[in-house]
């Protein structure tokens, strides 16, 4: 997760945020042509035009100090070409009032394995980090295009692929084919970061939970052959903890290409939470889908509610959100009480409540399946 910490809401750290970013913006370095220079185009605002800085820079001027931050090097026309699509819909996306498949939805619920969860989080953790940039970003790949193809492999028209970046670690995507073309999407990022770019970032909250949450999900609609009316389709994340770098490549793709995506629920952290809830954040987002969320959080889980604000860029659901998709952010906890462990060696497996992480597999096939017919 970029830029979330308990930290975040304490006074001394604001004002390092603003003394951080007052040195960025005030870079003296002219805007240079790209990547013949090393440099990276850097936005922590809507309205910041982007600084050009260092793959360093980055780590030390944002990453480090919880700064959220999305990397457009790639990607500079995404905003406009979001904004043209809001423009040209003209009207937001309606969603339904509340659940109505929740017999179906159960029926599936009920196969959810929390020991697959368990299983999962502790190999990804066992990764000694899985930075984007960093020694273990190939292999850290390969895992999870293999355990995606593993979770999918019960339904053989489901098809998984690669999407490859500028860097050495794509992102994985696996497709239920609907009776529809249009898209709903579930998504987590797999990558992490520690207080160093090659530091110890076993990442087990943030955000492996993220990822088994998908996977499982995955895994249960593959065994029962779900077949959806919308297309399904389950994105790996690579390269959040750089600005949103995978998410936005992909988005970015798809804005290009028309693809029709209806909705996007991205998980980020699921298995840290002293308050014991499911929280929906209701910033950079879309109104009616984060709403259509929250009233199926009583419906498929039984964790109480809870909202906050995360801030610009804090998740790959800002991605699709650029794009003028509508997109959702679901995590485990409010900013205040979120995990203290994350971007550390502590982010380990034994700060993970796996009973909550199946509360939201829970919510997460529920959502497919009451999106499905979206």
């Amino acid at each position: 997760m970029v830029g979330v910490s308990k930290l975040a809401v304490l006074g001394v750290a604001l004002l390092q945020a603003r003394l951080t970013l007052a040195a960025v913006a005030s870079d003296p370095r002219p805007i240079l042509s790209g990547s013949d220079a090393g440099l990276r185009l850097v936005k922590t605002s809507e309205d910041d035009p982007g600084t050009w800085m260092t793959e360093e820079e980055k780590f030390e001027k944002l990453t480090s100090k919880r700064i959220g931050f999305m990397d457009i090097t790639d990607t500079m026309e995404l905003e406009s070409m979001g904004a043209a699509r809001r423009a040209q819909l003209k009207t937001a996306a309606a969603f339904p009032s509340g659940a109505s498949h929740q017999s179906e939805a159960n029926g599936l619920i009920s196969n959810i394995k929390q020991s697959n969860l368990e299983s999962w989080v502790n190999s990804l953790a066992d990764f000694y980090n899985r930075y984007y940039k960093g020694s273990y970003a190939s292999s850290s790949a390969t895992w999870m295009y293999n355990t995606v193809v593993s979770a999918a492999s019960a339904n053989s028209a489901i098809k998984v692929k690669k999407v490859t970046h500028s860097y050495n670690q794509p992102s994985v995507i696996a497709t239920i084919p609907g009776s529809s073309s249009s898209v709903v999407v579930v998504s987590a990022h797999y990558d992490s970061i520690g207080t160093s770019t090659s530091g110890r970032a076993p990442g087990a909250d943030d955000n492996a939970s993220g990822v088994v949450v998908v996977l499982e999900a995955l895994r249960v609609l593959a065994a029962a052959k779900y077949a959806p009316e919308n297309t399904l389709e389950f994105h790996f994340y690579s390269g959040e903890e750089g600005g949103l770098l995978g998410s936005r490549d992909v988005f970015n793709t798809y804005s290009r290409s028309g693809v029709d995506v209806l909705a996007v629920m991205n998980q980020d952290m699921t298995g840290y939470s002293p308050n014991n809830v499911i929280a929906v954040y209701t910033d950079y987002a879309d109104s009616g889908l984060t709403s259509f969320i929250q009233k199926l959080v009583p419906v498929y889980s039984s964790l109480p509610l809870s909202t906050d604000r995360c801030g610009y860029a804090c998740s790959d659901h800002a991605s699709a959100y650029s794009a003028g998709y509508p997109a959702a952010y679901v995590c485990d906890e409010n900013i205040r009480d979120s995990s203290p462990y994350i971007h550390s060696s502590q982010d380990t497996v034994s700060t993970v409540d796996f009973g909550h992480v199946y509360e939201h597999a829970k919510l997460t096939v529920g959502f497919l399946v009451e999106a499905s017919y979206f």
